[in-house]
């Protein structure tokens, strides 16, 4: 199969996971108006309702999510990896990827206990990186590093997908042999891995200003027949700033700015959403391609595990894990 197959196969978990996003928003956006309806008419405070209703509601949110969300991506990723190295999908791509999830991560502990690790395994070659640099070439390195290391934290979120994707693939191993291995992949391919950085920033830039910039501006329209309300929230604002002696920007109390601003935020938030949710999926399925060639046609041993143990004390202490319960 190729990308954009597997791509329009597995969009199914986009579709359920941006359903999922948008519901969490408006669940936020309901507590936010309830607690500035509330303390508005109350005590009127408006602003204090509406943080103490934005603190709620995101709190909530990130609880529902670290439950339920994690299954759509993981699912997603275990069903490209599916795609890419069996050449093949189900005809139920949803019903596989959410057995696969199951079947190789037990419980939610153990979904997020491995993606923790691999997040800060590619944290620490990264900023091990800098550091080679350095040690070879004083500052001029160290100049090379640090720009090599700042690719690669634009490409740790892609890389910690791809490491979730190798666990998936290689799921005849036990997920703490697979994590290291896939870390031991990206040590010894990153130079191949880091050509997708300008894919990246390309496709990711020229999303942002196209799909961003339509919500910014829809969000603004409908803010321009509200004016009175953002006039109250501006003042509330103001008297805030006073209260508590804050140093506020004097924009803040012109309604037209203040609409700019909530727009430009709502604008941004759905950019994320339709972007981490459709954009970023098409761009991972040929980063994970790269990946999982490269490991399968060269999968490391366990000798390769001890070149990384210097270089990550993450990776070091996960490889003693491994060793003390295999030996």
């Amino acid at each position: 199969m190729d990308n954009f197959s597997i791509y329009k196969k597995t969009l199914c978990f986009s579709w359920r996971k941006i359903a999922f996003d948008f519901a969490m928003l408006l669940l936020v956006a309901g507590f936010c108006i309830g607690g500035f309806l509330i303390t508005n008419r109350t005590m009127s405070d408006g602003l204090l309702g509406l943080l103490i209703g934005l603190l709620a509601g995101c709190v909530i949110a990130g609880i529902l999510s670290h439950f339920f969300a994690y299954v759509f991506k993981a699912a997603q990723i275990a069903m490209m990896t599916r795609g890419i190295t069996e050449g093949e999908l189900p005809e139920n791509v949803y019903a596989e990827g959410k057995k696969a999830v199951k079947e190789r991560f037990l419980t939610v502990v153990a979904f997020y206990a491995v993606t923790n690790v691999i997040k800060g395994i590619f944290d620490q070659l990264g900023r091990a990186v800098t550091s080679i640099g350095k040690a070879i070439g004083g500052d001029t390195g160290q100049g090379i590093g640090s720009a090599i290391s700042s690719a690669i934290q634009i490409l740790v979120g892609y890389l910690c997908d791809c490491c979730l994707g190798w666990v998936f693939y290689r799921k005849e191993q036990g997920t703490v042999r697979a994590t290291l291995e896939g870390g031991v992949l990206f040590f010894k391919h990153g130079k191949t891995l880091l050509k997708n950085v300008g894919r990246i920033f390309g496709i990711g830039l020229l999303s942002l200003v196209v799909i961003g910039g339509a919500f910014f501006g829809i969000t603004y329209l409908i803010f321009s027949f509200f004016p009175g309300a953002f006039a109250q929230l501006g003042q509330n604002i103001v008297n805030a700033g006073v209260h508590f002696e804050w140093d506020l920007p004097a924009w803040i109390s012109n309604q037209t700015y203040l609409m700019l601003a909530v727009a430009g935020i709502i604008g941004v938030v759905l950019w994320s959403f339709v972007h981490s949710n459709f954009i970023r999926p098409f761009i991972l399925t040929g980063v994970l391609r790269n990946y999982l060639v490269s490991g399968m046609n060269d999968i490391p041993s366990e000798e390769s595990f001890g070149m990384l143990d210097g270089k990550s004390p993450k990776f070091a202490k996960l490889h003693a894990k491994l060793s003390s319960e295999e030996g």
